[in-house]
């Protein structure tokens, strides 16, 4: 799908607040409310809007320890990769998970309340997933900067 200045900027105003009713997008973006559906909704079709969520704030959960962890496997063809995404996506702490070139296979990044939860996670969940080799954590001290939102090119 070719996008053009609208499209951009009905992107860019739902990346700020997906919960804006039609009509509310349609004044911000300066359109009638039936074009504006019409577009959003070959947004949606079309595979550029993914989902809507809610972002929750992760201490407002208890959730005050952001780890991310480099997982190495012993092997590293399509049966070993498939079996690890399929067990590390069962689990509600982790947030990410990425296949990574390196020194590592996988990247995840988990959400939990503290060393504690994190020790079980690790000695619990993730350890007994079959084919793991070496698994390296790195705490996340503070968060600098965090955003969902999608550069968008300028039109």
């Amino acid at each position: 799908m070719k996008l053009d200045s609208v499209d951009i900027r009905i992107l860019k105003e739902l990346q700020r607040d997906g919960s804006l009713s039609n009509a509310d997008l349609a004044k911000r973006i300066h359109l009638t409310p039936s074009p504006c559906l019409a577009r959003v909704r070959a947004l949606e079709a079309n595979g550029v809007i993914d989902r809507y969520v809610a972002l929750a704030k992760p201490a407002a959960l208890g959730l005050g320890l952001n780890v991310f962890i480099s997982i190495s496997l012993r092997a590293q063809n399509k049966e070993a990769l498939a079996l690890f995404e399929k067990c590390i996506a069962e689990h509600d702490e982790v947030m990410e998970c990425y296949l990574m070139t390196g020194e590592s296979d996988y990247l995840i990044r988990v959400a939990v309340t503290d060393i504690t939860a994190l020790e079980k996670f690790i000695l619990e969940q993730l350890t007994p997933i079959p084919g793991i080799e070496k698994i390296r954590s790195s705490f996340a001290l503070k968060q600098v900067r965090y955003k969902t939102a999608l550069p968008l090119p300028a039109m």
